[in-house]
């Protein structure tokens, strides 16, 4: 939960120091470039939710070869990923701005933004590797202790950037370039020092094409499902900003904190990826119990925390973040959808743990694909005359839909005792 809520902190950065410059375009660009990023590279969140599931499936089988050959070949399969993406930004990045629809002048910025923060692909997608084997082997301290400090570097570099050297958002993005490739080499570190006993490096852990095969074979539905999920985010950010830019920056400063009550609440997903997936590498079904009834509670009592949290110090985060008055004014408007939030998304952050940590992932992808297309686009097009207040309203509605779909299946796994099909 600490390592995830240091993720949100940086957003909470980047908005607060360009919060307070003196036009709402910066944080409107950054607000963009980021969601596009988040596309961009949560496309291959895989690479992160994935590993946790094999890697605890085979820790949990005290198989040591299976958790080296893991590791090795899903850092090779980043850093060739990370390059292509390096290779194909330009096209890619001018899709997404065409997409998402900016004004001109933060499009403007907005590019400059991403032709900057593609650099740290191939960095990114190591990490989603390391943090995922680490969780998965039960070491939750390694990721907590690499992005603590990566991130502490991050907003460092941040304010020295933007409120010394005056660089705006084209510092924003260069920090966050140069505290991504400083987690990676951090996390490596630790993970040097968490390799199995006996299991030593040998040429048999690189594999052959077919085992790369297998792993993106394995983890489609989580692409397919994590593509779904970032395009309504960024179908939620287009539309802000189609109702202009201070709809737009308003929105960018509550989505921040969405993104702090999203990574508080899989911090217990995260534990359930790495426990349940143990349970069924076990093949124990009370292990399973346990673990499912123990993560549900803490969850429901996190979501509790941040409902108390928002309710009673939203208006103070948010004049924290931004001292642009018509964004303050705007945001607080919208703050009540706010408080709706984590009850209506800590259930779809809890049940993805689980499936994923049983390696339900085609279940994850057909349920997304429902919430998404049979709901969210739906309710937002009913709701367009509702303005801001329809997009939030969708936003709320896709979390429920998530809530209620997968929360079927999993009653139904359970009571037919089937987690442990082909495990």
């Amino acid at each position: 939960m600490l390592t995830n809520l240091t993720v949100p902190l940086l957003g909470l950065v980047d908005t607060a120091v360009l919060g307070h410059l003196e036009s709402p375009e910066y944080l409107g660009a950054v607000a963009v470039g980021a969601n596009l990023f988040s596309i961009l590279y949560w496309t291959f969140g895989f690479m992160r939710m994935g590993t946790t599931g094999l890697a605890a499936q085979a820790w949990g089988q005290r198989d040591a070869f299976a958790q080296v050959a893991l590791l090795v070949r899903s850092l090779l399969l980043a850093v060739v990923i990370g390059l292509l993406l390096i290779l194909l930004h330009q096209p890619l990045i001018r899709l997404g701005l065409e997409l998402m629809n900016p004004s001109e002048s933060v499009a403007e910025l907005a590019a400059e933004y991403a032709g900057i923060r593609i650099w740290s692909a191939p960095a990114v997608l190591c990490q989603y590797t390391l943090v995922g084997w680490l969780i998965g082997n039960q070491y939750p301290r390694g990721p907590m202790v690499m992005l603590i400090i990566a991130n502490g570097i991050n907003i460092l570099l941040d304010v020295f950037f933007v409120t010394v050297l005056g660089w705006n958002s084209r510092g924003v993005a260069m920090a966050t370039v140069m505290a991504e490739y400083g987690a990676t080499l951090i996390g490596l570190a630790i993970v040097l020092r968490r390799m199995p006993e006996g299991q030593r490096m040998t040429r048999e852990l690189l594999g052959r094409l077919a085992d790369y095969l297998k792993i993106l074979q394995v983890n489609r539905y989580i692409m397919v499902r994590t593509i779904a999920l970032l395009l309504a985010l960024a179908f939620f950010t287009a539309q802000g900003a189609r109702q202009g830019d201070t709809i737009l920056a308003a929105n960018a400063v509550l989505i921040t904190f969405l993104l702090v009550i999203s990574n508080a609440l899989d911090g217990f997903a995260n534990a359930a990826e790495a426990l349940i997936g143990e349970a069924v590498g076990k093949r124990s079904r009370p292990r399973f119990r346990a673990v499912f009834r123990s993560a549900l509670r803490w969850s429901l009592w996190g979501a509790l925390a941040l409902t108390i949290g928002f309710v009673l110090g939203g208006r103070w985060l948010i004049a924290l973040l931004t001292g642009i008055e018509e964004v303050r004014t705007t945001a607080w408007q919208y703050l009540p959808w706010l408080w709706l939030l984590p009850f209506a998304a800590v259930w779809g952050f809890l049940l993805d743990g689980v499936f994923i940590g049983a390696t339900r992932t085609r279940e994850m992808q057909n349920t997304m694909l429902f919430s998404a297309l049979g709901v969210f686009l739906p309710v937002w097009w009913l709701s367009t005359g509702w303005g801001n207040h329809g997009l939030w309203l969708s936003l709320i509605c896709l979390m429920l839909a998530r809530a209620v779909s997968m929360g079927w299946l999993c009653y139904r796994y359970t009571r037919r005792g089937t987690w442990f099909r082909d495990t």
